[in-house]
């Protein structure tokens, strides 16, 4: 099951990237202008019954899941009141990039918002077309479809059809993406995509399950079917975990690098096949599954810590936007969350 992953991409990131350069930003401007112009407020949508009833009902539940969190501390915005109809399955492909015997994402640094893990293209051909170009160059890639994406608060967001997908879970997945983003709003810290994404999957998904409970029943078809799903992803990271321990150990070891590659290669394709892996695993692909599911364990603990009472876990959390980062990108964010805990939580 592929989850709705969000993406942020920003209009302001009118930078020359190497290999791609001006292009980039050309179809990210044109990509987002052309969300622009197609949204419609989805309360004419509504009225004028425009689009199944499966969507109308699922759009009149996304007012009542923004309320939600906001009653929990996420901050109030103005994203999710237009819908976009998008002819398509993803409305990005995310790309990544890794050394052959490195689990350290290649960043790409933008003016203003900043350093992220990956790159975000409109249209499948042109990122395929920029991922060659990066194997060419020797690196490790990862071409994905993401159903979201966010803007960081520089456009209103709208949602997107995309971000509807099918199956019973479908109430669960659109309040885990709704809440999210929000979580965005709420919390973002310049220049750490895993801590940025980390946090907000957690808080996505937990108080996704606490939206269907309160809305919904404990024991209703949409709280079953989204624990459900989640447990799917659950099992699975935990083999993409154990991938991060073997492989970490593998480049550490003094074996040499043909030796390394070929442990490397028999592992992730016996990974690909055990865990029915719809694409080609490489160290891209378990880069991106660390920006999405880092210090999980030690932001469940810091719930704990706060008597897993929203407001003040958030207002913890942000206290890490004013803290100087050793480094851009840091991938052990679970020892800094940590730290968090160690001080009274208000």
């Amino acid at each position: 099951m592929q989850r709705a992953l969000s993406l942020k991409i920003s209009m302001l990131a009118l930078t020359f990237l190497p290999g791609c350069g001006l292009h980039y930003v050309t179809q990210a401007a044109a990509g987002q202008y052309e969300l622009v112009a197609r949204s419609e407020e989805i309360e004419e949508i509504l009225e004028e019954k425009r689009v199944t009833p499966r969507t109308q009902k699922l759009l009149t539940a996304i007012p009542s899941m923004k309320r939600f969190g906001e009653g929990r501390g996420l901050k109030a915005t103005e994203n999710y009141t237009r819908y976009v109809q998008v002819d398509r399955p993803y409305i990005v492909w995310v790309v990544t990039a890794a050394r052959p015997l490195s689990l350290s994402p290649r960043t790409f640094n933008f003016p203003i918002v900043g350093s992220f893990n990956y790159l975000g293209w409109f249209r499948e051909k042109e990122a395929r077309a920029y991922a060659a170009e990066l194997e060419k160059e020797g690196w490790d890639v990862d071409v994905r479809g993401s159903q979201a994406y966010s803007t960081t608060g520089f456009f209103r967001d709208p949602v997107l059809s995309t971000m509807i997908p099918k199956g019973r879970h479908v109430l669960g997945d659109l309040a885990s993406t709704i809440l999210h983003e929000s979580t965005h709003a709420t919390v973002f810290v310049h220049d750490q995509s895993v801590l940025n994404e980390s946090i907000a999957n957690f808080v996505g998904d937990q108080m996704a399950l606490e939206y269907l409970i309160e809305t919904k029943g404990k024991d209703s078809d949409e709280t079953k079917s989204f624990i459900e799903i989640e447990d799917f992803v659950r099992k699975r990271g935990a083999e993409l975990h154990e991938a991060v321990v073997y492989l970490k150990a593998l480049y550490a070891s003094n074996a040499n690098a043909e030796e390394k590659l070929r442990a490397k290669a028999a592992y992730l394709k016996d990974l690909r096949k055990r865990i029915r892996y719809s694409r080609p695993i490489t160290n891209a692909t378990l880069v991106q599954y660390r920006t999405y599911h880092s210090g999980q364990a030690e932001l469940a603990e810091l719930f704990t810590h706060c008597g897993e009472k929203w407001t003040p876990f958030l207002n913890k959390l942000r206290e890490l936007e004013k803290r100087d980062f050793a480094e851009r990108q840091m991938k052990d964010v679970g020892s800094v969350i940590a730290e968090l805990a160690k001080e009274p939580c208000d």
